[in-house]
């Protein structure tokens, strides 16, 4: 007799894994189905931690290489030890999914090795077929299915993976030698990240992006901004261009590209192409369709504010569910949605989720930008304070990068908060706890922030909403 839960979750990455947990917290059996052979999904595994950690790592080579001296700090030739660095990754992983276990262990959470479907969708009683990770056929019934499987890389047409020469994020991150060339299709954070990984590792890197700007959608003051900085560290941009087509070779990939208005085509070369156009929700093989789920006509699982499909007891969560394809996002979705299962009630506020980018320097953005207030016709001030006028920055020698609020004309309230910076990711915490409360830029203004820190760069920021910063 197949064994009943009271949820199963399908995907343990960061929406699933919370998810589940969060549901054996409140006395509900669950279980969570994972396919990968270890938790974490995408991020964990081959997105958001073993990047972060390579980008720690070349953070630090760039430093000894150039910036050290600054600092009175001699240092004969830096070498580089790929192979340690790597390791180095790898064991940052495995830290990280093995405490996932453990807590599964610790709430009690039924860990299922598998691919897991909806092999019949009934009132009370849905059935999972599970095909093991040793082969095995397993059923599972649950009186709510919850589906959180992420996303996966959208494919460019004309160009083909092998994860060796033209590669994803997954191939970036596992590449054994440094390219002397690469090419990043895509000027969005996977791309941009990864890019700089490399470039400080000694590759040229050229990103070739479709649209006429990096970091869509992100603030066009910081976007403008911030491919100034990147191109002064060595970052080369083809804007308002497409990639046609690439041919692998022994010398590397030919790529033909195009105007993305239309023109002459060209080529160019590159060691290493890696494609980072963005994500698309992951599907396949759900049992859905037979199931009677209904989804959007870009792919995604269709689900109303409790983050229930249209069929009783399936939920979903995450990136298959659209909206900003971020873990920490998937993580409050799999938070509220157990507590919606447990008769509790929750809410996300979606305004108040901060995106980062964690190139150096970081940037961050929360709420609205100007383009979006102007085009709601939202009447709002703006205050802007650089890092070249905070002390700690300047003693650090981070001076790259600003911080803008922007509020309400009427209220004063924080609509929106963009930051370039050391830190940036860190520092809008603040704002996105403030507008979590329903803050005014006079309340950030006015909470006394020690000194000398990076975060008085947030407050003279509040200040000049109202046109009284102090330090500038």
């Amino acid at each position: 007799m197949a064994e009943t839960f009271d949820v199963i979750v399908i995907g343990g990455g960061p929406g699933g894994y919370v998810c589940a947990i969060r549901a054996a917290q409140l006395g509900l059996k669950t279980a969570c189905v994972e396919n990968r052979g270890a938790l974490g999904g995408t991020c964990l595994n081959v997105g958001c931690i073993p990047s972060k950690a390579l980008l720690q790592s070349s953070h630090l080579f760039e430093e000894a290489n150039h910036s050290f001296a600054a600092h009175g700090i001699k240092v004969s030739k830096v070498e580089l030890d790929l192979p340690t660095m790597m390791a180095r990754k790898v064991d940052v992983v495995k830290q990280n999914t093995t405490g996932i276990e453990f807590l599964f262990k610790k709430n009690k959470v039924t860990y299922i090795k598998g691919t897991g479907k909806i092999a019949k969708a009934a009132r009370g009683a849905h059935e999972i077929a599970v095909k093991t990770l040793d082969g095995k056929d397993e059923t599972y019934t649950a009186k709510y299915v919850v589906i959180a499987t992420g996303s996966e890389t959208t494919p460019l047409p004309g160009v083909t993976i092998d994860e060796k020469q033209i590669v994803t994020s997954t191939g970036a991150l596992e590449l054994t030698k440094v390219p002397k060339s690469m090419v990043v299709i895509g000027a969005g954070v996977i791309g941009l990240e990864m890019g700089s990984v490399w470039r400080r590792l000694g590759a040229e890197v050229t990103v070739v992006e479709f649209l006429d700007v990096i970091l869509p959608p992100m603030d066009g003051e910081v976007r403008k901004q911030m491919q100034r900085i990147l191109e002064k560290q060595g970052m080369k941009f083809r804007l308002g261009t497409k990639v046609t087509k690439a041919e692998p070779g022994k010398a590397g990939v030919k790529l033909t590209l195009e105007p993305a208005k239309g023109g002459a085509a060209e080529t160019l070369d590159a060691e290493v192409v890696l494609v980072s156009i963005g994500r698309r929700p992951y599907t396949a093989g759900l049992g859905l369709a037979e199931a009677g789920v209904i989804m959007t006509n870009r792919g995604f699982v269709q689900a109303d504010e409790n983050f229930q499909t249209n069929v009783e007891g399936i939920f979903a969560i995450g990136d298959v569910i659209g909206g900003q394809m971020l873990a920490h996002k998937a993580e409050d979705e799999g938070v509220a949605c157990a507590e919606i299962l447990s008769g509790q009630t929750a809410h996300i506020n979606y305004d108040a989720i901060a995106g980062v980018v964690y190139t150096w320097p970081e940037v961050a953005g929360i709420g609205k930008t100007e383009e979006q207030l102007k085009e709601a016709g939202i009447a709002y001030h703006s205050g802007k304070f650089p890092f070249s006028a905070n002390s700690r920055a300047r003693a650090n020698g981070d001076t790259d990068g600003f911080v803008k609020i922007l509020a309400d004309a009427a209220t004063d309230r924080v609509l929106g908060c963009h930051i370039i910076g050391p830190e940036a990711g860190d520092l809008i915490m603040e704002v996105a706890l403030g507008m979590e409360f329903g803050a005014a830029a006079e309340d950030i203004a006015r909470t006394c922030h020690a000194h000398p820190q990076l975060g008085e760069a947030v407050k003279e920021a509040a200040l000049n909403v109202a046109k009284r910063a102090i330090h500038i």
